[in-house]
């Protein structure tokens, strides 16, 4: 099928998904979730082994479309509801996609930019790359990748990322268990396809088998721990803190917080 907001490449028996943005830091719109998980349905119907992620331009994703954030102030709790339904469709089916998948990352990986890159089974990236899930410097939850994330670097590290909000390098991102390597950028998609390589060279049924005993493991918790995500997500929405960091933001101000 033929896509606006992303690229797909296959090289059976390796796919490249390239978020094609540039123009926008290659921020996740309605339309690009709808286009990623369009993408991974089309690999896993096909003889395709491993997948790429990668962004076009400077970016990997800079995280929420400007015009998607504008829209979420004027949207009831039900929309709300239903955009944060869509939000960890996308996260759940890439952390549980049966067929491996490297994020390539080329540049900052922002908020549900991090959580694409990071939910990935390996995550590469350029010395220059930034991470962060900087939700609560504009009012927002990171809940949905909270559930996620607690997983990969215990609940400690998640405390420190996602109360500070901070952004941290790539090289920071391998001592906290957020990137497997750290490449020099000339060397990032031939280092990529040189891990796919490898992991094309194991046994299908084996590496589909392993992936499918890690996530069975904490499967229900999962869905039980989204399921509270997605009500606290669409519920931070209707705050005034939601509102006023949100106005501050596209207006490029600070905020002036007035809950406690």
């Amino acid at each position: 099928m033929p896509y606006a907001t992303l690229k797909l490449d296959r090289e059976d028996p390796v796919a490249i998904i390239t978020f094609n943005r540039p123009e926008k830091r290659n921020a996740i719109s309605t339309e690009m979730i709808q286009e990623i998980l369009a993408a991974l349905e089309e690999i896993e119907a096909s003889p395709v082994r491993v997948t790429i992620l990668t962004g076009a331009g400077s970016a990997f994703s800079a995280g929420m479309d400007l015009e998607g954030l504008r829209a979420l102030a004027e949207q009831s709790h039900e929309q709300n509801l239903e955009d944060s339904r869509r939000v960890a469709t996308l996260f759940h089916r890439i952390y549980s996609f049966p067929r491996p998948l490297i994020a390539a990352v080329n540049g900052h990986a922002i908020a549900g930019g991090c959580g694409i890159a990071t939910l990935c089974d390996f995550t590469l990236s350029v010395p220059a790359a930034k991470f962060g899930y900087t939700e609560v410097r504009i009012g927002f939850l990171p809940a949905l990748v909270s559930v996620f994330l607690i997983r990969q670097v215990g609940e400690k590290r998640a405390r420190d990322l996602l109360l500070t909000g901070r952004l941290v390098d790539a090289e920071e991102g391998v001592r906290l268990g957020l990137v497997t390597e750290v490449v020099p950028r000339e060397e990032l998609m031939p280092r990529a396809r040189e891990l796919a390589g490898t992991l094309v060279a194991n046994s299908p049924a084996s590496v589909k088998g392993a992936k499918h005993l890690l996530l069975s493991i904490s499967e229900a918790e999962l869905e039980r721990q989204l399921a509270m995500a997605i009500d606290a997500n669409a519920r931070i929405r209707a705050t005034d803190d939601f509102r006023e960091g949100l106005s501050a933001f596209l207006e490029k101000r600070p905020p002036q917080w007035k809950s406690e």
